[in-house]
């Protein structure tokens, strides 16, 4: 077994890693798992240690700037040092890491930043695991361990986003709250600007304004206000809106907030506004006072190589092929997505369904639970501003058939919704309808049911009966908008058969035309408001018997190639958005849905 606690003792932060033992290069962002051959470096359970050197110039002490160190999110549990000092820590592997570090820097020298990364789930963890010790020395080695997980994606781990060092005045803008609303034809902007400062010495930094200079999506002036809180009202506004809702969907605003101070310090920053409305009740969910219906997927951060880390191609191209199905909108299954995702869907008009990590939870004790409402808390302080956010979701499958679900969900929804009023909170559900007990907390049910797959495999038949029986279930026990956030069916590429059967092509297709039966069923009943399909592409799994080291499930090859799956939903979604906004469907678009009868 390794010694874990090894680093910590020896101090291997004081030091470049490479003084303390041999050292691989590693790229950043990136998950560490599949860029060796190195298989016990894939397989890494327990601590992994990075480092870099660098310099800033003396000016920024000379300028008295403010220099923080950001990382956009490191997986799981994060201890940074610099310069062999403690700076902060960090648990959770999905949202940024701060720290100022002013203080703490050699000026115009080199400098060394370390951070040692703990991939470890416990009980105790959002997501949850469990180390499993083998004891039985005829058959383990002394000290033999696996760890297990509470759901089917790799837990992929590393510096999994980009890390940055930038400068601000001492006088700085710390945070920007803004929402928005409609009035007539006229567009609402209310914002609210907190400052901090560093400032040491006498100073007159007390003396502090903001002022705003709104610019529109070409960069021209529409209008300015002074203040550090206050609205801003545009006549004839350009709104955000949905992807095929509008000629123009995606439309942002720039709000320009400058905050200034006594002693000449002024700090900008371009804060990006899509002016939207977002409304729900017992059946309906709308934008900008029109009906919403979601179209769209679940997916994942994961690609060949890089695991989980940011990948600027991957994003566009995966963009494109969400516009390319006529998708609107998907779920951050099952963590929050990168920072440069988000902008995505905020430009692209995709709206999204932001979601927690907290995947197919259980034991429900108050310090999961302070846990998950801090998670909560940091996600919609990190996301709060963004019009593609139309829905919070707490989490993913949890075991909400135990008792003590009630209370918990109760509370951290609760502490959601105080956190962010303005958008309505789900959470993915799977057990069933008549033992849940987190349902009756959610402003929207969201279910997964995978009919003809995991149960009743091989009946297509059965699916729109179970589909439409359930869905409505589960409106009249809770009068709530339902929609499915899962269903499919694993596919192996170019696996044909006809008739159709479990794993090839054909089967899923076929099982995904008796879901749309059922869900133009419970759509025509006013009270079902999307359907996600599972998964928008295979992805990677732990190594197991049942998947051949993917989920098969995708529209999608991890590659980004069409499988029928694909080519069928295109033909669905872009048949939904014609008949829903009256939109015109691109040439060739409906012939494979013809074929399939669709």
């Amino acid at each position: 077994m390794l010694d874990a606690e090894k680093g910590f003792r020896e101090e291997w932060y004081a030091q470049p890693l490479s003084k303390s033992g041999p050292v691989i290069s590693m790229a950043v962002p990136s998950s560490y798992n599949d860029i060796t051959q190195d298989k016990d470096l894939r397989d890494h359970i327990g601590w992994a240690w990075y480092d870099r050197l660098f310099y800033v110039p003396s000016r920024w002490q000379t300028d008295k700037q403010r220099v923080v160190l950001r990382l956009g999110s490191a997986h799981y549990n994060s201890i940074i040092y610099l310069n062999g000092h403690s700076l902060t820590s960090h648990e959770g592997g999905h949202l940024p890491i701060m720290a100022d570090i002013t203080t703490k820097l050699v000026y115009g020298k080199e400098n060394l930043v370390t951070v040692a990364i703990n991939n470890t789930l416990t009980p105790e963890t959002i997501p949850q695991g469990t180390i499993v010790k083998h004891n039985d020395p005829s058959r383990y080695p002394p000290g033999y361990f696996a760890q297990s997980y509470n759901f089917d994606f790799t837990n992929y781990a590393g510096i999994h986003r980009p890390v940055y060092i930038y400068t601000t005045p001492q006088t700085f803008i710390d945070d920007i709250l803004i929402t928005t609303d409609i009035n007539g034809a006229n567009g609402v902007i209310t914002y609210n600007v907190t400052h901090g400062n560093t400032m040491i010495g006498p100073s007159r930094s007390g003396e502090v304004g903001c002022s705003m200079k709104l610019l529109d999506n070409e960069g021209d002036h529409v209008t300015s206000a002074m203040g550090c809180q206050g609205t801003i009202e545009i006549s004839n506004a350009s709104l955000w809106w949905p992807y095929l809702m509008s000629e123009n969907p995606g439309y942002m605003y720039t709000l320009l907030v400058a905050v200034s101070d006594a002693d000449g310090n002024l700090d900008l920053y371009p804060q990006k506004v899509g002016i939207r409305t977002l409304g729900w009740n017992s059946t309906t969910l709308t934008i900008n006072n029109k009906p919403l219906y979601l179209r769209g997927c679940g997916k994942h951060e994961d690609a060949d190589i890089r695991g989980k880390g940011v990948d600027y191609a991957l994003i566009v191209k995966d963009f494109s092929l969400l516009k390319w199905l006529g998708a609107n909108s998907f779920r951050t299954s099952h963590y929050p997505y990168a920072e440069e995702i988000m902008d995505m869907a905020d430009k692209e008009g995709i709206m999204i369904i932001d979601e927690s990590p907290a995947v197919g939870l259980s034991g429900f004790d108050e310090a999961l639970m302070n846990k998950h409402i801090s998670v909560m808390q940091e996600l919609v302080q990190r996301d709060k501003n963004r019009p593609s956010v139309i829905m919070w979701s707490v989490g993913n499958e949890p075991k909400s058939n135990e008792a003590a679900a009630l209370n918990y969900f109760r509370k951290v929804v609760s502490a959601t919704k105080s956190a962010d009023p303005s958008r309505p909170v789900t959470c993915v559900l799977n057990k069933p309808k008549e033992k849940e007990y987190a349902a009756s907390s959610l402003d929207v049910i969201l279910v997964n049911r995978y009919y003809s797959w995991y149960g009743d495999t091989g009946h297509l038949e059965v699916i729109k009966m179970q589909t439409v029986t359930e869905f409505s279930e589960w409106h009249l026990l809770h009068n709530k908008p339902v929609m499915i956030s899962e269903y499919g069916a694993g596919s192996l590429p170019g696996y044909h058969m006809d008739p159709a059967w479990t794993w090839s092509e054909e089967y899923q297709a076929e099982l995904m035309i008796r879901n749309f039966e059922a869900f133009d069923e419970l759509r025509s009943k006013g009270y079902f408001v999307g359907e996600m399909i599972w998964n928008f592409a295979d992805f990677s799994t732990p190594q197991e018997y049942n998947r051949p080291g993917a989920c098969m499930k995708g529209l999608f090859t991890r590659a980004r190639q069409p499988k029928m799956a694909g080519h069928l939903m295109r033909a669905r979604y872009w048949s939904l958005a014609q008949k829903l906004s009256n939109l015109t469907v691109p040439c060739g678009t409906g012939t494979f849905g013809y074929i399939m009868g669709l």
